[in-house]
């Protein structure tokens, strides 16, 4: 009798992938349905994966695959999934950020926040190499390839990844904060540093507080800021600076103030000019939901929106995500928001494609051809999506047919970065 039941008892491989396709298969109807229909019209049960109790032993398969040199057997047998994995993401999830394209395959990213000893790598097609352990933070600019290093105290501007250096600034006021993102202007000798202590416009001889400003000169003031975010346009004509309790506000190349953006949802929390500059569109959330609106680029200047208020001054891009990282390519945005999706979106609002990988995305960037990209997750976990190409697998959340060539598990307490 108990050789029956041994003999009958379902093999990993094929429970994992019988369930995985059923769940994939009932998310994708259920999102397509209250995309259609409207979510209020939804009377059906949410979808659960319960393959949580294979995860350990599919983890112990993908090491042995790893230490083996069989990667890419064990995912062909084995498509990855988030929601299998949460407990191991209780444990051991790290914040991969700060991602930026070097060219061909080949990009640079940390691993930790701001608030932690970060690590830094290059990731070239499947090959990871650490870098120099004291770098702090990594910024690319907007156009001209120009790469920003943090290391204590001082950041350096290059003409390309190890390229000609262009200037090093001296820190003073910013040396010892840590570096939520760095981002250069396109000629290198001018930064934007985003930090939980102020928004600094660094220069060769000033390290200029944009935001916020104690414009009221109160006494007990302080710099101090969550949800800090800001963004460069394309040509470096504009900053965009906010934060949870101030106000958007579009600044010119020198900080001074040009206009206010009012958060049509609670807090201010993300924003991003697009390719060409003409649309700037602004987050703001409200738990882990949020609502973006755009402003045409003739606004820019003397704009004054208020918070909470209908107007013909922005248009709705997306009333769902609550944004923490995007970008823009020539035809649409690409964003991430707190659950995991990522989402293309045109400057009209028009829903593109939209594709989950799970946990808050925290970083993301794209080659110049447009056609891999690259994605962070709080999870402590790096994609590589190729786009347009088709899907993968059965086990694929989402309408973009996007192949996913990898991902990597950069984990906390592990011997080494699995591949999946």
């Amino acid at each position: 009798m108990i050789d029956f039941f041994k003999k009958n008892k379902p093999d990993v491989q094929e429970e994992w992938n019988a369930k995985g396709e059923q769940y994939a298969k009932e998310i994708n109807e259920m999102v397509e349905f209250g995309e259609i229909n409207g979510w209020e019209n939804w009377k059906g049960k949410e979808p659960e994966d319960k393959r949580g109790h294979l995860a350990e032993e599919v983890i112990r398969r993908l090491k042995q695959a790893n230490l083996e040199n069989r990667v890419e057997r064990f995912r062909n047998n084995f498509p990855p999934s988030h929601a299998p994995l949460i407990s191991f993401l209780e444990k051991q999830a790290q914040s991969i950020e700060q991602l930026h394209f070097i060219n061909d395959q080949k990009i640079v990213f940390l691993q930790g926040t701001a608030y932690q000893k970060r690590q830094a790598y290059i990731l070239n097609n499947d090959q990871i190499l650490e870098l120099d352990i004291n770098i702090k933070a990594i910024g690319k600019s907007k156009q001209n390839n120009i790469f920003a290093i943090a290391t204590e105290s001082k950041i350096s501007t290059f003409k390309g990844w190890e390229g000609e250096l262009i200037r090093e600034f001296i820190l003073n006021v910013t040396a010892k904060i840590g570096i939520t993102e760095l981002i250069p202007f396109n000629d290198g000798n001018k930064l934007l540093i985003v930090t939980s202590e102020g928004i600094y416009l660094v220069s060769e001889n000033e390290e200029k507080l944009i935001h916020p400003l104690n414009e009221g000169n109160e006494e007990d003031w302080s710099s101090n800021i969550d949800m800090e975010n800001a963004t460069l346009s394309n040509d470096n004509s504009y900053i965009v600076v906010g934060d949870q309790c101030y106000d958007h506000r579009i600044l010119d190349a020198n900080g001074n103030t040009l206009g206010s953006i009012g958060p049509q949802s609670s807090y201010p929390h993300f924003s991003l000019f697009s390719k060409d500059d003409s649309q700037l569109i602004t987050n703001s959330c409200h738990f882990y939901n949020g609502l973006t609106i755009g402003i045409d680029s003739d606004q820019f200047i003397g704009v004054r929106i208020e918070e909470y208020t209908e107007s013909d001054d922005y248009k709705i891009i997306d009333e769902e995500m609550r944004v923490y990282v995007g970008l823009a390519t020539r035809d649409y945005y690409i964003l991430g928001d707190a659950y995991g999706n990522i989402r293309a979106i045109n400057k009209n609002g028009k829903k593109i494609w939209r594709h989950f990988l799970g946990s808050t995305i925290s970083g993301m960037t794209i080659s110049d051809d447009e056609h891999s990209l690259w994605i962070g997750t709080s999870g402590g976990i790096l994609h590589k999506l190729r786009l347009g190409k088709g899907h993968r697998d059965k086990h694929t959340i989402g309408n973009g047919n996007h192949y996913e060539d990898f991902r990597l598990l950069i984990w906390k307490n592990e011997p080494q970065i699995w591949k999946w």
